[in-house]
């Protein structure tokens, strides 16, 4: 895996980013990582950039400025990043091949055996 392929955006994410980034002037990218937390162990971060730091790799997929720090790049690689609508719920998905359990809520995760060293 080459950090190009670590991320990708579908259509309906891009569409998305795009609109957050024009109302926030400050905003470079999207800055994706992951952190522990939550009751199966991690969590998704997902927020607009506005500075890429020392520690951090940048990649573009569909046209979008993606920031990830070096720490989370190993957990998201492979991840395909999706923008969904359920009813009256709309939000980001995750489709990373790296998750082994989600828990019941659906805010945090664990990974595969082996990932998380």
């Amino acid at each position: 895996m080459t950090i190009e392929t670590a991320i990708s955006l579908t259509d309906s994410a891009k569409q998305h980013i795009e609109t957050v980034l024009a109302k926030d002037t400050d905003g470079i990218g999207l800055r994706v990582g992951v952190k522990t937390t939550g009751c199966s162990g991690y969590q998704y971060v997902i927020e607009t950039a506005k500075a890429i730091n020392e520690e951090d790799k940048t990649i573009e997929s569909n046209g979008i400025k993606i920031i990830i720090d070096d720490q989370s790049l190993r957990y998201l690689a492979g991840t395909e990043l999706d923008f969904v609508r359920e009813g009256l719920n709309a939000g980001f998905k995750f489709n990373n091949p790296n998750v082994e359990d989600a828990c019941g809520c659906g805010e945090s995760f664990s990974l595969k055996e082996g990932m998380e060293n």
